[in-house]
């Protein structure tokens, strides 16, 4: 025993030393790859230095392009994320779903439960308790120009819900589903890194070429921003919950604080893997979350609440059609400016967060079926953020169509004013209900976990990227790319606040779009050469045969089967018989076919 323990010691000593203590090190089992990590490092370094030092011509510059993005790729934004849609439906209703993402035997690694909470966590936490309240009052006080209905009315309200459900529903879970199923299954079934550009393998080759490092560049730029975007949205609402339970100042530098507390908390789950930090966290937001939203169910206009739900569903799925092709075509240029401040804004915040979520997604989900995949991760989590909506959405909409709370002057009290803006509306509705001060801090907890598992699962991603696609990369490289996330989400802040993280997500989620739809056809082609499709039956295709074809090549087998036998007059008789039989049944007279069956001595005679 002893000289076996040794023997093995001896055996790993060696391999533990090939990890070079340099942490930027391109050698070793968990090497970095240095043009993809330094040139990345690099761009992202130069935006938060311009975005620090010249703030107002960073946000001037940036203004610009975007109208000119709205202006001419709006229509791109919507016609691809209905493809996005059509695209992952259509795999998991096809024989492709039966593929699973793995190699045969290969076992899921979490429960359904941590699962669902994993992607949720992942997903849209933040975004779900920033907009839950505010998104629906802001449709109900400020509707779609063409949409025919006065702003504050009920029918307004029914407007809002519907676009909400609408915003938050199956769409930007299909763009992390086409991302994360090519990745899992380029990873897991195909074998490759767990890098971007593997998926791009059908078209462009090997996935670390140079075409394979520049995607992996891109990608992390537009992930930071996307990562960026929700972790200023938490700053944001922190801060406004610090300012309605303890009296603190909601200001940038409130939300700038607890940016910088909650990175150094992140980091400390960071360290402990996905396995231990990650799950644990998400299991226990995903039960905050559900406690939070029962509260208000309980505490608020409940049957309100259950019959808007069924309306707006009804609503969603009656007009889904329209508002997934709603264009500024034949529209004003106030619909213009709707659309980009929310639909586009929405598609591109998801498009910008696809790779994020997607390649955590594709961590999470080895083992499991395209179906399944689908299932759990497109339409799961979208009737969960439906429901989501109906319980705050609706609360908030009940207190501001009765006066009972004046959601919509909160919401328009910026910091200047000494407000939050439209971080403000969960808060100010939560104080309607007893115990405040205990479910208003439950609220900020919530937000609180939201961001660490952001950070913590970006940081993965990223560290992934820019590390060859190991799925274990250097505490130290997740540890730096966490707090660059920071940096971006803190600068965006101050260029412009929330403005300015709607422009700069529009901005780098454009480009990606493309990159994005490549990677759905790329996909598709490794599915065509799976080993298993060939397994499986195509559906089948045939026409009503033709009768005179048939009956004539029935009798021409009949007659030569009976000249073998030596039997040519029955089997003249037989193939008359059959003839008849045949032609009575295709045209409707069973009265031939009863005679003919009794002549020729059928069951019954026997």
């Amino acid at each position: 025993m002893s000289s076996s323990t040794e023997e093995g010691s001896a055996i790993d000593e060696p391999t533990q030393a090939r990890e070079p203590r340099n942490p930027f090190s391109s050698k070793g089992p968990k090497a970095i790859d240095p043009v993809v990590f330094w040139i990345a490092l690099g761009l992202i370094l130069v935006f938060v230095v311009l975005g620090a030092v010249f703030p107002d011509e960073t946000g001037r510059v940036a203004g610009t392009a975007l109208d000119w993005v709205i202006a001419n790729l709006g229509w791109a934004f919507i016609l691809a994320v209905a493809g996005f849609v059509t695209f992952t439906l259509w795999l998991a209703l096809s024989r492709y779903g039966r593929i699973p993402l793995g190699q045969a035997g290969d076992k899921p690694q979490f429960s359904n439960v941590s699962w669902i909470a994993l992607m949720f966590a992942a997903g849209m936490g933040v975004g779900l308790v920033f907009w839950g309240v505010a998104e629906p009052i802001t449709h109900m006080m400020e509707p779609p120009p063409d949409s025919g209905v006065e702003a504050g009315t009920r029918g307004a309200a029914r407007v809002a819900m519907q676009y909400s459900f609408f915003h938050w529903g199956i769409q930007p879970w299909a763009i992390y589903g086409v991302v994360g199923l090519a990745l899992a299954y380029s990873t897991y079934r195909k074998g490759r890194g767990n890098l971007l550009s593997a998926p791009f393998t059908p078209l462009i080759g090997d996935p670390e070429n140079a075409a394979g490092r520049v995607i992996n560049i891109f990608a992390i730029v537009v992930t930071k921003f996307g990562s960026a975007t929700s972790l200023g949205l938490a700053g944001l609402e922190i801060a406004a919950g610090l300012s309605y339970v303890f009296g603190l100042d909601a200001s940038n530098n409130v939300a700038v604080i607890s940016i910088l507390i909650l990175t150094v908390v992140f980091v400390i789950t960071a360290v402990s893997g996905v396995e231990k930090g990650m799950k644990h966290a998400s299991n226990i937001n995903l039960v905050l979350a559900f406690a939070l939203m029962m509260f208000v169910l309980i505490a608020g206009p409940t049957v309100f609440i259950f019959d808007i739900f069924g309306r707006s569903f009804g609503d969603y799925l009656w007009n889904y059609i329209p508002m997934t092709f709603h264009t500024a075509g034949f529209g004003s240029e106030a619909l213009n400016g709707w659309l980009s401040s929310w639909t586009i804004f929405y598609w591109a915040w998801w498009v910008s967060w696809a790779l994020h979520v997607g390649t955590f997604l594709a961590r999470v989900s080895k083992g499991r079926t395209i179906r399944e995949f689908v299932a759990g991760v497109v339409i799961v989590p979208a009737l969960g953020g439906m429901v989501w909506f109906a319980v705050f959405g609706g609360a908030g909409l009940k207190s501001q169509l009765t006066e009972r709370n004046d959601l919509w002057r909160v919401m328009q009290e910026t910091n200047a004013d000494g407000g939050s803006g439209p971080a403000a509306a969960l808060f100010s509705l939560l104080q309607e209900y007893p115990w405040f001060s205990v479910i208003g801090t439950l609220a900020i907890i919530l937000v609180a976990i939201f961001f660490i598992t952001a950070a913590d699962t970006g940081a993965m991603v990223l560290g992934m990227l820019s590390s060859r696609g190991i799925p274990e990369p250097r505490h130290v490289i997740s540890v730096i790319w966490g707090a660059m996330s920071a940096a971006v989400a803190i600068v965006l802040l101050y260029v412009g606040g929330l403005d300015a993280i709607e422009t700069f997500v529009i901005l780098a989620a454009s480009p990606f779009m493309l990159l994005m739809i490549g990677m759905a056809v790329s996909f598709y082609l490794d599915l065509r050469h799976d080993p298993l499709r060939t397994q499986i039956a195509p559906p089948v295709r045939k026409h009503a045969p033709d009768p005179v074809d048939t009956s004539i090549e029935e009798r021409r087998r009949e007659r030569a089967e009976a000249k073998r036998r030596g039997g040519a007059e029955d089997s003249a008789t037989s193939g008359t018989a059959a003839e008849e039989i045949a032609g009575g049944a295709l045209l409707g007279d069973p009265q031939t076919v009863d005679d003919r069956t009794e002549g020729r001595g059928g069951p019954d005679s026997r």
